[in-house]
This record gives structure tokens, sequence and C-alpha cells, in this order.
């Protein structure tokens, strides 16, 4: 399954909020920050526009080491 080509910012956060992440701080760009049970962060940025590109989703997924399906799960759940 594809990532979405132009999905809804809000309807990202949504998501990522669903995997855990919390917004730690809003400017031009989104940063979100995910709390790991063994004591460490996983930091994560996106960019503050209103519709998120599918490269984009797939290159901040990478850097959180979030799988493809398991954001997409959380994405149509959103």
């Amino acid at each position: 399954m594809k990532f979405p080509r132009d999905a809804p910012k809000r309807k990202v956060i949504k998501a990522l909020e669903s995997l855990g992440f919390k917004i730690v701080r809003v400017g031009n760009h989104i940063s979100m920050v995910r709390e790991n049970p063994d004591g460490t962060k996983t930091p994560l940025t996106m960019p503050n526009h209103d519709k998120v590109r599918g490269s984009t989703l797939r290159v901040i997924c990478r850097q959180a080491g979030i799988k493809r399906e398991e954001f997409l799960d959380a994405y149509r759940k959103a």
C-alpha cells in the first residue's frame, strides 16, 4: 500500500499521536517526540503545511523508525 499523495496535516498528526508521538514545538515545522519504553526518545520533524506529500511522509517515517504498514494503519484509523 502506498502513502497518501497529499495527506491533510491534522490527520497525519492524529496518526502519529496514536503511535505515541507528542507535539513539542510548532513553528515553520512541527516537532514531535516519542518516549520509548527503554527511556530513549525518538524525535520527528515535519513541515507545517496544510497538506503533507507522500514522499515527505516516507522520509518522516524512515527517520522515526516507523514501518510503512504501521503508519498507514494508524492513518486509516485517524
